[in-house]
């Protein structure tokens, strides 16, 4: 008798095992990208704030990584970052103060100007983010004005602003790589209406040039108007050292961020150079 009550409690529990849910698959924590456009000496675009808010966005919604957004430069340290005695914020606190320092994310999404203040310890923790640790940087527009007195900036992005000769206008953009990410949803010609940069110090050797500006549709003899070879292009991709790189001259206007055909280029590269997509 002890046995039969032995078998069917045994059964009985083995028959719970078999109805309770299967434990849950851990998902991978989110990335996380710093939306870094630091404006204090230069020219603010209008677009920067909903260029911004809009990345933001799009990675919340799609749940592909969580954003940072930071208007200074203060995270660009891979150091711990230490608040002064008498601030009540103790080093390393966390989430709660927004203290992370590069270290915490795995990309950065850049559309700052011009100079910025920027210690030769911070300059030297930012291309060792990209180069070093593998991490992505994904820099829009003005990005390419940006760090002009600091040649190793340069070679992280790939090229230099050289003029708008024809400020805001239309141009026809050609994608050359359809099969990149950031190009798949885009037609071959796309229509645009933008400030368009011609660039410089960038050379096809060193740079995966993804689409260009079709120089048929360009003033060629507008004032600064430098090059000779009709090579403008409007976004590229590159590795710099174990890190993936993405620029585009695109994004000069708010509006232009509700653009979604703009809105999927930015975010397929983004999630690109987080290695999500390839």
């Amino acid at each position: 008798m002890r046995g039969r009550t032995v078998r069917a409690a045994a059964g009985a529990l083995a028959c719970l095992a078999l109805l309770a849910p299967a434990p849950r698959a851990q998902t991978p924590p989110r990335k996380r990208v710093l939306a870094w456009a630091d404006v204090r000496n230069g020219y603010q675009h209008d677009s920067i704030s909903h260029a911004l808010a809009t990345m933001e966005r799009l990675g919340r919604e799609s749940r592909a990584y969580d954003t940072t957004i930071r208007t200074d430069s203060q995270l660009i340290t891979r150091r711990p970052i230490v608040f002064p005695k008498g601030t009540g914020i103790a080093a390393g606190a966390g989430g709660d103060f927004n203290v992370h320092d590069l270290t915490y994310f795995d990309a950065i999404f850049f559309f700052g100007v011009r100079e910025i203040d920027l210690s030769a310890a911070g300059r030297a923790d930012l291309l060792a983010f990209v180069r070093d640790d593998g991490k992505g940087f994904v820099a829009a527009h003005s990005a390419a004005t940006a760090f002009f007195s600091w040649p190793e900036f340069g070679d992280l992005l790939g090229g230099r602003f050289d003029e708008h000769p024809w400020n805001i206008a239309d141009a026809t953009v050609v994608v050359d790589d359809a099969s990149f990410p950031a190009m798949r949803h885009l037609p071959v010609r796309w229509r645009v209406h933008d400030e368009l940069y011609q660039l410089k110090d960038f050379s096809r050797d060193r740079v995966h040039v993804l689409a260009h500006l079709d120089p048929a549709t360009l003033d060629l003899h507008a004032p600064l108007v430098h090059r000779t070879d009709g090579d403008f292009p409007a976004a590229w991709s590159k590795t710099y050292g174990k890190g993936r790189v993405f620029y585009s001259i695109l994004g000069h206007d708010a509006d232009d961020w509700d653009n979604p055909q703009l809105q999927t280029m930015y975010f397929e590269a983004i999630r690109w150079s987080l290695r999500q997509v390839n």
